[in-house]
């Protein structure tokens, strides 16, 4: 049988490519039929539910502006939350990422270090809100925390593999010359990871000021705070406010943000230590 199997894909190899194309779709297809099952989707209650959906959409226009200066505070204190949630991750996310890349640490250290890392991931940002608020009180700093503790787990990994991705040859250059392990950090892989790494700062903080909105919900402070408040008390127009301040705002710094990018990759491309 097996012989036979080997004639049949030397002889025909687009066939054998097809089918074997052929199987991994039936398994892709089994594997969405199998995930949809698991959810239990009822599409006669969201065919139902329509009209609530409907009803719910136009209670929410036209805004009130009546609260655009406290939408406008409020956004101030979410970017405020993301700065300094952002700075601490990203202070703490560099020595760990250092002590996880393969091409540095040793591989007890890196088990460890990467258990940290998967340790913090693991935890929802919400879960590190209600944390913080029950052990600072309402407000923005139990934000602040939550942010940074939750931005340490990506920014950690992120870092990680920029490191891993260095040019292995300056880290072997200086190790000839008896360099030490922190020295090799320091001179050999940082200045080739420092654009990439801003880059995946800036993302990050992108991303933690959708994510200081979201943390407003456990009473962590920022536009989310209030923006719970109004749906809680049926107010949606003003709720719409909160919405639409953040979506401005969120949508300038992600662009302003990646023209930044943009400008530093080209600048480290270009740069003549990379040619």
């Amino acid at each position: 049988m097996t012989k036979t199997f080997k004639t049949i894909k030397f002889k025909n190899p687009l066939l054998f490519k097809l089918v074997k194309r052929l199987l991994i779709l039936l398994a892709v297809i089994a594997v969405y039929a199998w995930a949809l099952q698991g959810l239990q989707v009822d599409l006669k209650l969201l065919k139902d539910s329509w009209p609530y959906i409907i009803d719910f959409i136009t209670r929410l226009w036209p805004p009130d502006l009546s609260i655009l200066d406290i939408a406008i505070v409020r956004l101030i204190e979410t970017i405020q939350m993301s700065i300094w949630g952002t700075t601490i991750g990203a202070i703490l996310s560099l020595p760990l990422a250092v002590l996880s890349a393969r091409n540095l640490a040793p591989r007890w250290l890196r088990l460890f270090a990467n258990f940290l890392q998967n340790l913090v991931r693991s935890v929802p940002s919400i879960v590190l809100g209600l944390l913080f608020v029950a052990a600072t009180g309402l407000g923005a700093p139990a934000g602040t925390l939550a942010l940074g503790i939750y931005t340490i787990g990506y920014l950690a990994k992120f870092y990680q593999e920029a490191i891993e991705s260095v040019d292995p040859r300056s880290i072997e250059s200086l190790q000839v010359c008896g360099a030490s392990w922190l020295q090799i950090a320091q001179y050999g892989i940082l200045p080739q990871v420092l654009p990439l790494g801003l880059g995946y700062t800036l993302y990050m903080f992108e991303y933690n000021i959708r994510a200081a909105s979201v943390l407003g919900v456990v009473g962590a402070g920022g536009i989310g705070f209030e923006l719970v408040n109004y749906i809680k008390g049926f107010e949606y127009n003003k709720a719409t406010t909160m919405m639409l301040v953040l979506l401005v705002v969120v949508t300038v710094i992600d662009a302003i943000s990646s023209k930044f990018r943009q400008r530093l990759e080209a600048t480290y491309r270009f740069s003549p230590k990379n040619k």
